[in-house]
């Protein structure tokens, strides 16, 4: 948490809510131990597809598909989703999941090591959002970019690291320095690169948002 907790509480207090499916697959991973993204992150989200109106979108790691049922119940008509995962116990749940909401003509599933599954895409998306392990979205980064389009969103989750991105190296617990570092480099590409323009914005866990301009 890298905002006030009260602050926090109270803003998600405002939010109207999401579709009957998507509040009992939250709950469902919530009691489960299924990280998804945060209620804040979710309104964001869909400010997002409201603003942008994105006709494909690539989402790299699904977990239980909640973010990409969201996406796919928010997102313009006609929207498409390619979404890949790697950890195969949550593929089935994930496939269940777009059945249930409705959504599995809507979302693909790639299963496989994103660093992998990239490579094959060739189509460019309007909208990519990047919420897999942290210490990836470095190695990510070059077929992410490929596959963005000129005025696309990249959305990458979760990347202050509770706080500990602006600690010591020193600090940060041995167990995570690998992460702190790849992160910290992420962030510094992301807002040095002359093709993106990227706000860091203190949402959830930190998020990015970078729009790609030549």
């Amino acid at each position: 948490m890298v905002v006030d907790e009260r602050l926090v509480t109270y803003i998600n207090s405002l939010d109207s809510g999401n579709t009957p499916i998507l509040d009992t697959i939250e709950q469902e991973a919530l009691q489960n131990f299924v990280p998804i993204i945060r209620k804040e992150m979710q309104s964001f989200l869909k400010l997002l597809l409201a603003m942008n109106r994105p006709m494909r979108i690539l989402e790299v790691g699904t977990a239980v598909g909640f973010s990409a049922i969201l996406m796919a119940e928010y997102a313009p008509k006609g929207c498409q989703i390619i979404t890949i995962e790697n950890y195969e116990k949550r593929i089935p749940i994930a496939r269940e999941n777009f059945i249930r909401a409705e959504k599995e003509e809507q979302i693909t599933l790639l299963e496989g090591d994103a660093a992998e599954v990239l490579k094959t895409l060739e189509e460019p998306f309007d909208m990519i959002f990047m919420d897999a392990a942290k210490g990836q979205y470095i190695h990510f980064m070059p077929e992410v970019l490929r596959l963005l389009k000129v005025n696309g969103v990249l959305v990458s989750d979760n990347v202050l690291q509770d706080g500990d991105i602006i600690e010591s190296h020193y600090v940060v617990t041995r167990r995570n320095r690998t992460i702190y570092k790849r992160m910290r480099e992420y962030l510094y590409e992301l807002t040095h690169r002359e093709d993106l323009v990227t706000a860091v914005l203190p949402i959830g866990d930190g998020i990015t948002v970078s729009t790609r301009v030549k």
